[in-house]
Order: C-alpha cells, then sequence, then structure tokens
C-alpha cells in the first residue's frame, strides 16, 4: 500500500479533514462516539480506492471527496449495525461500538451515519454517486439476508455463495470505484468498466477473508469463527462437495450441533485442508485478483494504474 499512501498523501489528509467534518453532530453523545469511531477507523482501503479511480480517470475534485466520504460513512455505519446483529463485542482489537452503548444507540448511531450521507450528497446534488452507493447498500442488505436464510439449511451451492459475497462485500467496493470514476470523467462506461474491477477485487478480497478463518494468522478473529457462526466459505463448499457421503454428513453434523466446541471445529478444519479446499478457493481468490488487474491494464496512467494494482494486490497477499 506504500505506493499508494505516497500518491494520496494529500489527498488522504484532506479526506480526513472533511470526514470528521462530515460526521459532526449538535448533541454530546452522538459526538463523543463519533469521535471514538473516528479514531479507531481501518485502513481507509475503500476512500482510497475512490480517490485512486477518480486520479485514474481524471482527477479529484470536490465532488471525489464527497464520495470518498459517502462510503465511509456508509462502511462504518454497516460495520456498526453488524457488531449489533453479531452481538460482536470487538472491532479491529478494540470494544466495539454495541460493547460500549448497546443495541439501542448502536442501531441509531449506525441509522445517524446513513442519514448523513445521504445528506452529504443531497446537499451538493451528487446524484448520480448516490445512486451508485445506495445501489449498494441495497445488495449488502440482500447478500446479508440471504446468507442468513442459506446457512439455517446448511445447503450452500458455489453459484449461491459467489452471489452472496458479490452482493455483501463487493458491491460496495465496486460502487466506491464507480463513484470515484464518475466523480472525475462523468462518463457512464468509464464508470461501469471501473465498477466491475472493484467487484472482482472485492470478490477476492472476500475469498481471501474466507480463508483466514482456516490459517493461524493473528487477524482480529478467533479461527474457525466462520464454522462457528454456521457461515458455509468457499473452502467448506467445496469440501462438502468433493468429500464422500459418510464425511458430508459428520462434517454437517458438527456444523450444527458442535459449531461452539473447539477440537471438532479443529476436526472440520482439518478436513478442510486435506481435502483440497484451501487451495481450491486460493485458486479462485487468484483468479478474481488476475480478472481484476486485466480490467487496470486497459487504462494508460502508469504511477495511478501501479498504485491500483498495489492495492488490488494487497487484498490478496494481505496478513490481516
Amino acid at each position: 500500500m506504500k505506493l499508494a499512501e505516497a500518491i494520496l498523501h494529500k489527498e488522504l489528509i484532506i479526506f480526513e479533514k472533511e470526514f470528521k467534518e462530515a460526521v459532526k453532530s449538535q448533541v454530546p453523545l452522538l459526538d463523543r462516539i463519533m469521535r471514538f469511531i473516528v479514531n479507531r477507523k481501518g485502513k481507509q482501503l475503500r476512500p482510497m480506492f475512490v480517490l485512486l479511480s477518480a486520479k485514474l480517470c481524471g482527477g479529484i475534485n470536490d465532488s471525489t471527496y464527497r464520495a470518498a466520504s459517502l462510503v465511509e460513512l456508509l462502511h462504518t455505519a454497516t460495520l456498526v449495525h453488524d457488531d449489533v446483529v453479531d452481538e460482536s463485542l470487538e472491532r479491529r482489537g478494540f470494544f466495539s461500538t454495541y460493547a460500549l452503548w448497546k443495541t439501542k444507540i448502536s442501531v441509531l448511531v449506525g441509522d445517524y451515519l446513513l442519514a448523513k450521507g445521504l445528506l452529504l450528497s443531497l446537499d451538493h446534488n451528487d446524484f448520480r454517486i448516490l445512486q451508485l452507493l445506495s445501489e449498494a447498500v441495497r445488495l449488502m442488505s440482500e447478500g446479508e439476508l440471504l446468507q442468513i436464510e442459506k446457512s439455517r439449511s446448511l445447503n450452500l451451492s458455489e453459484e449461491v455463495y459467489f452471489e452472496i459475497i458479490r452482493n455483501k462485500t463487493a458491491s460496495l467496493l465496486a460502487s466506491a470505484c464507480a463513484a470515484g470514476a464518475f466523480s472525475s470523467s462523468h462518463d457512464e462506461n468509464t464508470a461501469e468498466k471501473m465498477r466491475l474491477f472493484g467487484e472482482k477485487t472485492g470478490m477476492a478480497f472476500q475469498i481471501k477473508d474466507d480463508l483466514f478463518d482456516y490459517g493461524t494468522d493473528n487477524v482480529g478473529k478467533p479461527t474457525g469463527n466462520d464454522i462457528k457462526e454456521k457461515k458455509l466459505t468457499l473452502p467448506l463448499i467445496y469440501t462438502l462437495n468433493n468429500v464422500d457421503r459418510t464425511t458430508r454428513r459428520e462434517l454437517i453434523y458438527i456444523i450444527k450441533n458442535h459449531n461452539k466446541n473447539p477440537e471438532k471445529v479443529n476436526q472440520v478444519i482439518d478436513v478442510v485442508k486435506k481435502s483440497g479446499g484451501i487451495d481450491y478457493a486460493r485458486e479462485k481468490m487468484n483468479a478474481y485478483r488476475d480478472e481484476a488487474l486485466g480490467i487496470l491494464s486497459s487504462f494508460k496512467n502508469d504511477e495511478v494504474q501501479n498504485a491500483v494494482a498495489e492495492l488490488v494486490r494487497f487484498t490478496t497477499d494481505r496478513k490481516h
């Protein structure tokens, strides 16, 4: 990420300032929570994709900064709501908003962030950018609900899995890249090309997240956590589709009835590794990464293109 951060050094400072301004409130409690959230933001990967997409397709302007802030507002809102849904007490190594302020306040904080994002765009007539990002929010909700529905039956095909992660994870990064491109080019074809690029990158990003559940790296969530939550990810889906019936039945029984038992969870992880589920998922991840890089190669801005390519590779090479 070093090249991307170097190219965007000044722009990220401006973005930080604008984002802090965007979340300000007149309510002391809300303002205190906003400061807590801002101080614990992650790598700002999505805003960086917005800014670099704009640079790649023309140049960064005021509309680009608002698009980057909107993306971060929407992403933060979904994380706050996710922690409520998952009853998660930790986020990025710190207490989550849910852990400190419980359900009612966390839900309202997420709603506030969504409303601030809407108003940021509407107040400046960024209608097309708002449309792009609103579509992502719809898809994210559909993806989450589809995953909940399918996790109950533990019957998930690869096709449905890819639909879930395309909606749940890739849609926001896809819209972020499209919004950045449109903010500088005002060209629908260019925006659509960058949307597709972002979708491919987002798919690779989510499969990498799935692979972390079977690794030994300290990634901020316990190994085997997806299994404990009965989430069917690509390594497990491949395994269930390629082992014999007896092993399949045994794995499903463990996931349904012993998913909180560390020894049983490790047994599932061991079968997934031995069946080739990890290798298969890694191949799919790299294929999506290469498709994204192929789309990127059609742009002619070497320095920015290299910075974006670095970010794409970061999504699949990261350690956490």
